[in-house]
């Protein structure tokens, strides 16, 4: 199987290495992009050498490709796609977000209905593959959690990574699609997931306090401690977390346009409420959730590596796992896992656990956060959800 990548960045040499492990049979044959940041990883992994090209038209026009991997930056995701649909790539795999406002949603639904290239497209939310996740999807299926109810979740970063975004084009959300996009669609998805519906009313609040000049690590008595949490020539933790393509320079005067921290509330169209928190410059960082149903509990945290389940009439405590699966490592095993699962869909057919139309609903949702946001309404999705039904892909997905 050859396969091309176009945007050849960090994320996507680490994923396309996994799934050279998962599928050998993947040949990796070229790239476009003109500062391939991951090229030497990816190479150094598979043991080949790429062809470059200087664009995606060209590799296209040159290659007969079997998967198309895109990684390139968000708001050039629709090109690509629309470049590789219509160029009849029998396998696409792209980097979440999928595209970056509701414009490119519904111009992605109409190429898909017109191509019916849905279902050869694989998306990255790598978060339903966790195996925390699963664990409490399994809970769920067991009938342990009963009627879901409402939902408490959050993603915090620590002020290392929220110096990443505050410098590097996601601070931009022309590119991004914003920050709920960019960082919290996997949170959005998995939720939705658990729901068994779509949110029909958002509400959202939130801004930029931590990532203000008043803020400088300079202005502080501890000016060392401090700056090793923020600044990459002194922390220990920023793991290659460096600006490359329209990075800035600046963390606490930079011109990003995104929030350092939010705060949505949800309700679902069968009633279900929940809350999700994300906030960038947190010191000690998780990754929770609060399921309650109407039998059980059950609670996790990605980052801390934990699950509780409880019983809703004897508090009984049915399990507890404080090593559920990696701590951080691949996304918490997702990422070797997500490679295991597409490789058997490609090759024995067997169900993605999500597909590109749960990705744009979960795109849809965190864009109508930042639009409540910002117009500190309440919004109703009803609209955008008929009229992403209008394009009858949902009965066929």
């Amino acid at each position: 199987m050859k396969v091309g990548i176009v945007g050849l960045g960090a994320r996507i040499s680490h994923v396309a290495a996994l799934f050279k492990e998962a599928k050998p049979d993947y040949d990796f044959v070229a790239f476009a992009d003109p500062t391939p940041a991951g090229r030497a990883y990816l190479e150094g992994q598979i043991g080949q050498t790429l062809t470059a090209y200087d664009d995606l038209a060209a590799m296209l026009a040159a290659e007969d490709l079997d998967m198309l991997m895109i990684g390139s930056p968000n708001h050039m995701h629709i090109d690509h796609l629309r470049a590789a649909i219509e160029a009849d790539v029998p396998y696409i795999f792209a980097e979440k977000p999928v595209v970056v406002s509701e414009e490119e949603t519904f111009e992605l639904l109409e190429l898909l209905r017109d191509s019916g290239g849905h279902q050869r497209i694989m998306i990255g939310l790598v978060l339903r593959y966790s195996p925390l996740y699963i664990m409490l999807k399994e809970a769920q299926a067991k009938g342990q959690l009963g009627q879901i109810v409402s939902i408490e979740a959050s993603e915090h970063i620590g002020g290392y990574h929220g110096a990443f975004f505050m410098q590097d084009w996601r601070r931009y959300t022309k590119y991004s699609g914003g920050f709920m996009l960019e960082k919290c669609c996997h949170d959005i998805d998995l939720y939705q997931g658990v729901v068994g519906c779509r949110p029909k009313y958002i509400s959202s609040f939130g801004g930029r306090k931590s990532f203000t000049p008043e803020n400088r690590p300079e202005t502080m008595p501890d000016y060392d401690g401090i700056a090793q949490r923020f600044l990459p020539e002194k922390a220990n933790r920023v793991n290659g977390f460096k600006p490359r393509w329209g990075g800035g320079n600046a963390i606490f005067e930079s011109d990003a346009d995104i929030i350092d921290y939010q705060t949505a509330i949800v309700e679902y169209e069968d009633g279900v409420s929940m809350t999700f928190h994300t906030n960038m410059n947190v010191p000690d960082e998780f990754r929770h959730f609060a399921v309650m149903g109407s039998r059980g509990m059950a609670e996790g945290d990605f980052i801390r590596n934990t699950f509780k389940l409880t019983d809703a009439f004897t508090a009984e405590t049915l399990s507890e796992n404080a090593h559920v699966g990696p701590s951080r490592a691949n996304h918490y095993g997702a990422d070797d896992a997500m490679a295991r699962d597409i490789a058997a869909w490609i090759d024995d057919g067997v169900p993605l656990k999500v597909t590109v139309l749960d990705a744009l609903e979960a795109g849809l949702t965190a864009l109508a956060m930042d639009r409540a946001r910002v117009s500190r309404s309440v919004v109703d999705m009803t609209p955008l959800w008929e009229r992403f039904d209008s394009y009858g892909l949902r009965g066929e997905a």
